[in-house]
């Protein structure tokens, strides 16, 4: 049987955006390592984090991946967005639950197209709390420069409507933190950049009153025991043994929860804000989509159309 999710810290959804290559998937690996140390965190290798063909072969992340750490005061669900432009409509499904992101900027790059872009997404879909991880500090031919491009960011993020002045920037270099080398830009830059996310992300409120609402961000099958649908729980609470149904795409389908785990933990009641996979009864997985919602049944009237002003 699966370990059992023990809910003993505050838990929150926290991810990396950023431009392509400045280091998200290093980083996100680094803060594993690092906290490995002291059994916050299993350590996830670089190539286990990018784990589909496609993105190992490109060296880049397509979808967005989950990692799961504690620190001393809070568990964290971490999303590794992808930064490549044609991918943005997968980093949108990672970042909309997200309660707080990690903005991850090459010190010798600055900011760059998709250092705007990600930022103006988050922005849109609700992200409210950021801190800034200023990666490849270790590369920068003069340590002036560092000052600078931190002044550029937090006006870009100014600029995106976030608290630009008040921000935490740590600058270091996330691939010392993997190799074990110049602990000060390393190791160190890497629990510092902890320490700002638990400070500076508050705990979000969560709406555990309301009926459940489960938006589907993917669909597995399971041979011999049914179809998964993962996503984050976005209000209410979901209950083993609980009947649901299924909306969207025109469907409109029900079943019985017969299992709940969150980080291949099992779990007898997930919370709004959970990363949870919960496996449906009698559903085959072509019945199910990305994009459908799970709900409590009779709570929602899907809609086929709607008036907007853009």
């Amino acid at each position: 049987a699966k370990a059992a999710f023990v809910r003993d810290k505050p838990h929150l959804n926290v991810g990396t955006i950023g431009h392509v290559d400045h280091g998200k998937t290093t980083l996100t690996a680094a803060i594993t390592r690092v906290l490995s140390a002291g059994g916050g965190a299993q350590f996830r290798p670089y190539e286990d984090i990018d784990s589909a063909p496609e993105e190992k072969a490109r060296g880049i992340t397509i979808n967005a991946a989950h990692v799961e750490y504690s620190t001393p005061k809070r568990h964290y669900a971490h999303t590794d967005c992808p930064g490549h432009a044609d991918y943005v409509k997968n980093m949108i499904t990672g970042t909309a639950p997200l309660d707080g992101v990690i903005l991850v900027v090459a010190a010798t790059d600055g900011q760059m197209p998709q250092t705007r872009e990600h930022l103006l997404l988050a922005r849109q879909v609700g992200v409210r709390h950021v801190v800034v991880y200023l990666n490849k500090a270790d590369a920068v031919p003069d340590p002036e420069l560092l000052p600078l491009v931190e002044l550029e960011v937090r006006e870009l993020l100014t600029e995106f409507g976030f608290d630009g002045e008040n921000t935490p920037v740590v600058a270091g270099s996330a691939l010392c933190a993997l190799q074990d080398r110049e602990p000060e830009l390393g190791l160190q830059s890497v629990l510092k950049l902890l320490e700002a996310v638990d400070s500076h992300i508050p705990q979000p409120p969560r709406d555990l009153e309301r009926p459940c609402l489960l938006p589907i961000e993917a669909v597995h099958s399971i041979p011999g025991r049914g179809t998964v649908v993962t996503g984050t729980l976005e209000r209410g609470t979901l209950r083993k043994g609980d009947e649901v149904e299924l909306l969207g795409y025109g469907r409109q389908l029900r079943s019985v929860v017969t299992g709940i785990e969150m980080f291949h933990k099992s779990l007898e009641c997930a919370e709004a804000g959970d990363n949870l996979g919960a496996l449906l009864r009698g559903l085959k997985r072509e019945d199910v989509r990305r994009g459908m919602v799970v709900a409590q049944p009779g709570t929602l009237q899907p809609q086929q159309k709607v008036e907007a002003q853009v």
